[in-house]
This record gives C-alpha cells, structure tokens and sequence, in this order.
C-alpha cells in the first residue's frame, strides 16, 4: 500500500475547489449535467489505518444548478427535491475499505428528507500539496451511481418514442479539494 500518511487529519472542503456533480439521461438520448454550489462538508482520514476514516457532507438542494433556470425550477419543486421540505442533502460515511493503493470506497448514508440509503463511493486519492499560503491541500475524485426512484423522485413523463423523459439512474461525480485543519 501507498504510504498515505500526509493525507492523516482532519479536512475541510474547500466549496470554491470542489465540484459536487450529477447527470441523469434525458430523452432517453442525451444526458443533463449539473451541480450544487452550496455544500460543507469534512473528512477525517488515518493514513496508518483508511478503514477509521470518515466523512460527513451536507448539501443545499436549493443550490443546484443545470443551465437552465426553468429545469432548475422543475428540479426544485415537489415533483423532485421539494427543497421546501428538503433543504438538505447528506451523506455520512460509515465504512472505508482499501481497494488499492490509490483508490477507497467511503460507503455511507445518503439522506434526502425521511429517506435514507446506502451509497458506494469509489474515490481517487489525487494527491496533497502546499499551497503558497501555507496550507496544506489534499484531492479525491469520486463517482457513485444511485437509483431516483429510491429517494421518491418518481415523477416522469411518457414519450410518444417510447421510453420515459427522465433516467432513473443518476450519476454523482465529486472533484474534491479540501484543507488540512
């Protein structure tokens, strides 16, 4: 194994380094990216022994973005994250598992409103480095796929075609960079 020990401490995540993403098919045809902008979260990691990591995020539904204000508006509503009711999305880690030198699946708790399910994230040990303030930086890249429908995001419509106007598989990708407390 990698010796991980400059990833060892507790971190904060930097919103204006990090990207918290997602994309869904659209048409059947075509898939719609977007993302949160407004996210904190913190992690802890033992270089010496990954599997007493943790991680914990809370994200602003009402943040999310996609390039375009009317899906956006669509995406907000009771139809789908009904950020009146939910304003936030979490996750809470509650094992890691060593997959090599480099790569770690964090599992762990999503929660949006009364629903919560296990999620797999694979991430990707980037690297540390000092930035030129004295800091020190650590980046993860990760990918996780979960189910609409388990989170009761079921609202769709019916294509003439054939098929469904929104996937119910969603992609999340995380680029990570956080600052050593």
């Amino acid at each position: 194994m990698a010796d991980l020990s400059a990833t060892t401490g507790t971190w904060a995540i930097d919103p204006s380094h990090t990207t918290i993403g997602f994309s869904a098919r659209h048409a059947m045809v075509a898939k719609v990216r977007g993302k949160f902008t407004d996210f904190a979260g913190t992690f802890t990691l033992d270089g010496a022994n990954p599997a007493s990591s943790s991680a914990e995020l809370v994200i602003q539904t009402a943040s999310i973005e996609t390039g375009s204000a009317d899906r956006d508006g669509h995406l907000k509503s009771a139809e789908f994250l009904n950020v009146e009711v939910n304003p936030t999305l979490t996750f809470t880690s509650t094992s890691t598992t060593v997959k090599n030198d480099n790569t770690f699946i964090v599992t762990g708790n999503l929660t949006l409103g009364a629903v919560t399910n296990s999620v797999e994230i694979t991430f990707e040990l980037v690297g540390t480095s000092q930035d030129p303030w004295g800091g020190i930086r650590v980046g993860f890249e990760g990918e996780a796929e979960i189910s609409r429908k388990d989170y009761g995001l079921v609202w769709n419509a019916a294509l003439e075609t054939g098929g469904v106007l929104v996937g119910d598989s969603v992609k999340i990708t995380l680029d990570v960079e956080a600052v050593k407390q």
